[in-house]
């Protein structure tokens, strides 16, 4: 096939960045894009010790903690179409139980890195009049949880400066769009951070929220079928502004908008074991 008869959104013709993809998620998504076609670079803060690199990867390190690795990263990678900011921190705790340096650094690695790192990147997009951004969020974005109120936060703070984003750059061929997977299987339960007290007012009900989480997450749906709505979301012609998998989203989507919000609220809570 010419170049010319190549349609805008073929796969052959990409370079994607993908982070955090040494596992779960992000390493799906790589290895979709891979088989699709793209040209991938995928980040971890440690490159050199992964230990199952994914054939046809280039791997970058990249610490979303620190401006001047994204700005290494960013530099290393040069022309990038795809950027899928997937690299996060899954956080957990009562309100008043988070330490201010915690919350700092979840918002650090999960909202502040990644929208540096598309700062970085845009540009060269908007100037070849392609490309394309993917948040990875969470639906807690739209159903917030009990005792998860820093990642909620920064889940929605990305989707906030997506949704603002997108007609900001629309004009010149880049498509923005978060993806929110619900309960997913990816064995994050064990990397998640915990902050709560020992005789905390809140740690019966918290350790309820967090077994029933790791339940439903141990019944969610794979990385792999997250990395197909992510594709779907890169390779669309016109990017809707939200995708959703997992968690029977299109049901509790269509709740949400006929349910009173306090309602949905307390479903959400139900469902993790809260009365």
């Amino acid at each position: 096939m010419s170049s010319s008869s190549v349609s805008p959104s073929s796969p052959s013709r990409r370079t994607a960045l993908v982070t955090g993809a040494s596992s779960g998620i992000g390493a799906a998504v790589a290895t979709a894009l891979v088989a699709r076609g793209h040209h991938v670079y995928g980040t971890s803060r440690s490159p050199e010790k992964i230990t199952s690199p994914i054939p046809g990867v280039e791997y970058l390190a990249l610490d979303l903690t620190d401006y001047a690795s994204v700005e290494a990263c960013a530099a290393a990678a040069g022309e990038v179409d795809v950027l899928v900011n997937n690299a996060g921190e899954s956080q957990n705790g009562p309100f008043e139980e988070l330490p201010m340096d915690a919350v700092e650094r979840v918002f650090r690695l999960n909202v502040f890195g990644a929208v540096h790192l598309t700062q970085l990147l845009l540009p060269g997009m908007r100037s070849r009049g392609y490309g394309r951004v993917v948040m990875v969020g969470s639906m807690l974005a739209s159903f917030p949880l009990a005792y998860r109120s820093s990642y909620v936060a920064t889940k929605a703070a990305i989707k906030g400066f997506s949704d603002s984003l997108r007609r900001e750059v629309s004009p010149f061929g880049v498509g923005v769009s978060t993806v929110e997977p619900g309960s997913i299987n990816t064995g994050i339960s064990e990397r998640r951070t915990q902050y709560v007290r020992e005789g905390s007012p809140f740690e019966a009900e918290y350790r309820t929220m967090v077994n029933t989480l790791n339940a439903n997450e141990a019944k969610g749906v794979s990385a792999e079928k997250v990395a197909t709505t992510v594709v779907r979301a890169v390779e669309a012609r016109s990017p809707r502004p939200l995708y959703a998998v997992g968690s029977n989203a299109p049901l509790v989507f269509a709740l949400r908008r006929l349910l009173p919000r306090s309602v949905m609220l307390r479903i959400v809570a139900r469902k993790h074991g809260l009365r």
